[in-house]
């Protein structure tokens, strides 16, 4: 009989960071501050002292670096994604991370988290749950504003910029951005809270979530000469607008090209697109993201959007110890959900179905830790599947924009209006 794998621990109380960490924390986080002469413009919280509820967004792991300076000597508990965990769960628990496996409904983590501000801290929160993929805002959860209620202490917004034109999440390859900028706003203090309603605090945490890091780079001049800079940008601007075809976009260089009628783009300095020959359809790249949202949206609209089955191979990471290999297997990405079947090494079959409102987004990774490849990540309360596509003609891209319209469509259906930057 097989010997069933051990599970990660993830009702076990958050961990005050041990005194002797800190230390180490501000030495992993400062020089890298340092070297991008980090601006951090401060919002109301010149005099907040903790306990409050730190929420930022996403676009790099410089993200933390900054949170860490931000804070800085106060203690905080961070919420990170158990694959953050693997090979150093020790670590990362004594310096007070919190674990979760992404897009979970996960009360356990609401119960956490108020044992933080009980202690006095800090919570740190990614609401985003995931890097951004063009510098733009992610789809923010609803329940964040019941969430903030139920914490009952002070929320503060933390929103970084340059980051994703740093290091973007497409390729990681640092650009040397500086100075980059941070606000560290006060949105609501106790009181304030108090008297707000849960669609109020909604909406004031999604307008002060906007933010786009390539406007932000035109805006003040910068420029990346970084000679790979537009590497892996296929990988989100999956779809040629000049002739329409998916999955024939490829990048080399400056240069974006369809392999299809073969336009090219070349990316300059300032982050912008400008076609080689004729038209420029879209200058600004958060633009072209959003005309394939707007396809996709328009698929699902009509009822005939489907990615795959494609056949895939899938790791599943039921603790922080390592992947380890399920098995082999299909996936459908469909009007209904993600679907995915197949057996496992030992010759038994597995499966995962997750129906469209159990999922408002979903995380990808383009080219795993550089030698994996793409793969959607599915979650439940207690395994998290990386899954792995075979085949040659997909985009996890689109997987992941026809999830949040899946969704958008569902609620729309119910007779639930979806408001723009909220799930």
């Amino acid at each position: 009989m097989k010997k069933p794998f051990a599970r990660f621990d993830m009702a076990k109380d958050p961990i005050r960071t041990r005194w002797y960490l800190k230390p180490i924390t501000a030495l992993l986080s400062f020089p890298a501050i340092a070297k991008h002469k980090t601006i951090i413009h401060r919002h109301g919280t010149e005099d907040l002292k903790p306990p409050y509820l730190l929420l930022c967004n996403h676009n790099a792991f410089m993200d933390f670096k900054v949170a860490t300076k931000v804070i800085y000597p106060n203690k905080a508990n961070y919420v990170v994604a158990i694959d953050g965990f693997i090979g150093r769960e020790w670590l990362l628990r004594n310096v007070g991370c919190i674990c979760k496996r992404k897009f979970t409904n996960d009360v356990t983590l609401v119960r956490q988290l108020r044992k933080v501000v009980d202690n006095g801290d800090i919570a740190v929160v990614y609401p985003e749950a995931r890097y951004s993929l063009c510098g733009t805002t992610a789809v923010l959860p609803e329940s964040l504003g019941k969430l903030c209620k139920m914490m009952g202490v002070p929320v503060v917004t933390l929103i970084c910029h340059g980051h994703h034109v740093n290091s973007p999440f497409w390729n990681l390859h640092e650009r040397h951005v500086k100075p980059t900028e941070a606000d560290l706003t006060l949105q609501y203090t106790a009181e304030e809270l108090a008297a707000a309603s849960v669609d109020e605090i909604n909406e004031r945490l999604v307008q002060a979530f906007q933010y786009d890091d390539f406007a932000w780079q035109k805006a003040r001049g910068i420029l990346t000469k970084y000679k790979r800079r537009a590497e892996g940008l296929h990988k989100v601007l999956y779809q040629c607008p000049a002739c329409g075809e998916e999955y024939e976009m490829t990048s080399e260089g400056t240069q974006l090209r369809c392999k299809h009628c073969g336009k090219t783009w070349t990316m300059s300095p300032l982050g912008e697109l400008k076609a080689d020959s004729g038209e420029t359809e879209f200058a600004h790249i958060p633009d072209w993201y959003e005309w394939e949202r707007a396809n996709v949206r328009r698929e699902v609209e009509e009822g005939r959007y489907c990615t795959g089955p494609l056949h895939v191979h899938v790791d599943t990471l039921p603790n922080a110890k390592a992947f380890i290999r399920l098995g082999q297997g299909t996936l459908t990405h469909d009007m209904d959900g993600f679907h995915v079947t197949g057996t496992d090494v030992d010759g038994d079959p597995f499966e995962m179905n997750l129906k469209v409102p159990s999922l408002y987004s979903c995380h990808i990774e383009y080219e795993y830790l550089g030698k994996y490849g793409d793969c959607v990540d599915l979650n439940t309360l207690k395994d998290t599947w990386y899954i792995y596509p075979e085949d040659e003609k997909f985009s996890v891209t689109k997987m992941a924009l026809a999830t949040e319209e899946l969704f958008y469509a569902w609620r729309r259906g119910i007779g639930r209006p979806c408001k723009p930057g909220l799930a």
